[in-house]
């Protein structure tokens, strides 16, 4: 039989070039602005050589890259971008922020176990201690201009204190307080309903310093006994119950735009 020569291997094919203006980011990071993982899961995926990019084998979660055209393997499947969600969660009190806790403490995602949903993060924190209304997105732009200071866009909390309130309270809450080098003040605050021993209030802030609410009333001798957030924007929790999440309807996802 002749000899048959087989023919050369073909290389991966050159990666087209990004779109005009778009900055690039570690691949880690892109990995999770895809939907794909969190930043430090992508992370994990890249060191274990099990990311492919452009057809090649990358293990530098640094490593530069176009999301717009990079073509992109884990595991050797294909990572496209997952159509943006936005979820609603009603957080419970004892629930930490975050997705892996070194504590072993119970988090958030157990809230969204048995769902099929792409890889969501949430929209700012919540404390252990507090509750009520968080969002989850794997939108990342739209995670970015809620969370930008400059957005001021205004969040309500009903607070439960351990003392009655009177207005000589509220005004001093509405002056803010210096607290560990931080200006710490609010947008408005109400009284909502007036006990013997207690009162809830209406707080509403338009930024968000760590604890911020806790420790400005802390500062005024004030504890904080319950702490729910009921609004983010013109978006109000409702009656969503205690542990529950379901996602955004389109008009409710238009709340959260800034308006033109």
């Amino acid at each position: 039989m002749p000899h048959r020569t087989r023919p050369p291997s073909r290389a991966p094919a050159a990666p087209a070039p990004p779109a005009a203006g778009e900055r690039g980011h570690g691949l880690a990071r892109v990995l999770s602005k895809l939907g794909h993982c969190s930043r430090a899961q992508g992370e994990a995926l890249v060191r274990e050589g099990r990311v492919r990019l452009d057809g090649r084998i990358v293990r530098d979660p640094e490593h530069r890259t176009f999301a717009s055209t990079a073509r992109i393997e884990v595991d050797g499947h294909a990572v496209a971008a997952a159509a943006p969600i936005v979820l609603m969660l009603n957080k419970p009190r004892g629930l930490v922020t975050t997705r892996d806790d070194p504590d072993g403490r119970e988090t958030i995602y157990r809230c969204l176990e048995g769902l099929e949903l792409p890889h969501v993060s949430p929209v700012g924190r919540l404390d252990k201690a507090s509750e009520g209304l968080l969002l989850l997105t794997n939108d990342t732009g739209l995670a970015q201009r809620l969370l930008d200071p400059a957005s001021h866009v205004p969040k309500t909390y009903h607070v439960q204190i351990d003392r009655p309130a009177d207005e000589a309270l509220l005004a001093r809450i509405r002056a803010g307080v210096e607290d560990r080098g931080e200006r710490l003040g609010v947008r408005s605050a109400r009284l909502l309903r007036a006990g013997a021993r207690n009162a809830w209030l209406e707080i509403v802030l338009d930024e968000g310093r760590n604890r911020h609410v806790r420790r400005l009333l802390a500062a005024l001798g004030t504890e904080t006994l319950r702490l729910v957030r009921v609004r983010i924007g013109d978006l109000a929790l409702g009656d969503l119950p205690k542990g529950a999440v379901r996602p955004l309807t389109r008009a409710e996802r238009a709340r959260l735009e800034p308006s033109p």
